[in-house]
This record gives C-alpha cells, structure tokens and sequence, in this order.
C-alpha cells in the first residue's frame, strides 16, 4: 500500500514500481494506492498495467468547499475519479480512513458517493461522476475485500462467506438520498457474532467495551450528529466544569454542550497529549 493523495507524487511512485516490475513482477500482488483525490487519467491506465488498486474515502466530503475555493469547481468535479477507476477495471475499495482524514460514519461516506454533495449540501460531481446507491455500497463491502486478499471470504451475503451483517434504521435503497448520511445501524453482526444492538435488539448487546481516553463523546454517543447529552455524560464520569446559571441563560437558553466538551478535552489534555500522535493508519478496512 502507497498513501498518495496528489498525482505528481504518484507519477514518481509508479516510475519506480514500474522499474522495479521489470525484474520482480506484481503480478498477483494486492497493492494499492490510497486518497488518489487528483489522480490522472494516464496514471490510472499505470495503475490499471501494473494490476494495482486504489482505496478512496469521502474526505472531499468535509473539506470540497476548500477545495473548490482553491483550485475552482472544475478541479474538483474528479477529487477523485471514482466512476473513470470503475471504467477502466481497476479495484476500488471504500472507506474512511477515520479518524485522521474523515469521520468513521461510513453512511457519511456513501451519501457523498450517490449525491456527490459535500455534509455542507455543496454539489461537487455532475452526474457522470456519481455512483448508483449499488454500486457505491459494492465498492464498501466487496470492492474492499479485494484489498485484504479476502474476496473468497468477505464481502457478500453468501454461503462459506463470514457471517457480517447489519439491520439498519432505514432502507438504505428506498430512503430519501439527503437521508442516506443519518442511517444507523440497529444490529451489527460479524463472522456470526453480535458486537453492537440497541433499540428492539438491545437485550442481546454485548458488554461495552473501555472507553479511551475516557473524556471521549463517544463514551456517551447518542447518535450521528447529535448534541451532548450533559446529564448521560455526567453520569458516565465524563468531567464536566460546573455550569452556573445567569441572566444570559434566559436570553440565550442553556445549550452549553459544546463548551463542556471543550472543558474537559483540555482538563485531558495532558494525560493523552500523544493519543493521536500516529500518523495516518491507513489499513482501515
């Protein structure tokens, strides 16, 4: 795997993977290149020569805006080239590389696929770069599994495949695309074991697992998007600064969420100042 986002590094990466093809062939070999957002379509065809495959994720989704504003709505309407990659052959997986370039919510992810909007509701693709609902969903499940060399064993709901499924809150194929990015999943199942259920599955969800550092909002998620709950949190032992009521409160309503957040991350600080000192983990399928 190769992480590159822009294609001039590319180009020169795959000089040397060609050089190196001379002499020790690729073939049968998974390798791929990650982001891709401005990819040439003769770098593709390299790509596509050399049997590789590239994994994309929907940060145009959260940052198309900027993008648009620096390089112009032309520049933008192949960041990346997804429907050019499917034309030519070449494997393409989808993810979302979280939590370094986008947001782990792979429905985020699919809606900027089938609208081609950005969370932000800017149009960035026309038409001929947008994917059907299917295809966009082939690219999460099986076109990913060609990445981990697990095809054969992921990937479909199939006899002598692992055991991975969700129920969702909504029809992925039916609901309204504007709706797509606020689907949850209710159950979620794999290799035939249950590692999350909430709503009418809730009595079979497992144990919670630790969470680290425990000031994260994740310890008291409440949905995609929502608000923080500041009651559930500070039952959670999430540390929360004291809140004193005042003749602005009245005016402006107690929404303070976002600055008890902000609290407690930097009553944190200290103690998880290298948590997300890694780099980016781009094997994140």
């Amino acid at each position: 795997m190769t992480s590159k986002v822009v294609d001039e590094s590319i180009t020169r990466f795959l000089n040397v993977f060609e050089e190196v093809n001379r002499d020790v062939s690729f073939k049968g070999l998974n390798w791929f290149f990650d982001h891709c957002e401005t990819i040439s379509d003769r770098n593709l065809e390299r790509v596509k020569a050399l049997g590789g495959g590239i994994a994309i994720q929907h940060r145009m989704a959260y940052q198309g805006e900027y993008f648009m504003d620096r390089y112009g709505k032309q520049a933008a309407e192949r960041t990346p080239p997804v429907r050019k990659m499917l034309e030519l052959g070449i494997p393409v997986g989808a993810g979302t590389d979280a939590t370094r370039v986008a947001s782990y919510n792979p429905w985020v992810s699919l809606y900027w696929l089938v609208t081609g909007k950005t969370v932000g509701g800017v149009s960035m693709y026309s038409d001929k770069n947008r994917l059907s609902r299917e295809e966009a969903l082939r690219l999460y499940s099986q076109g990913s599994s060609w990445f981990s060399s697990e095809s054969e064993k992921k990937g479909t709901i199939a006899a002598g495949q692992m055991a991975d499924f969700v129920a969702l809150t909504d029809d992925y194929f039916s609901i309204l695309e504007e709706k797509i990015k606020d689907i949850e999943s209710v159950l979620t199942v794999m290799g035939g074991k249950i590692v999350h259920a909430t709503e009418e599955f809730g009595p079979h969800a497992p144990p919670p697992i630790p969470v680290l550092p425990d000031w994260s909002p994740v310890k008291v998620f409440g949905g995609y998007g929502a608000p923080l709950d500041v009651r559930k949190a500070a039952r959670a032992g999430v540390p929360m600064q004291q809140h004193r009521h005042n003749d602005g409160c009245h005016q402006h309503g107690c929404a303070h969420a976002l600055h008890h957040l902000f609290a407690a991350a930097d009553a944190a600080r200290n103690r998880y100042a290298g948590f997300f000192g890694l780099g980016c983990d781009c094997f994140a399928f």
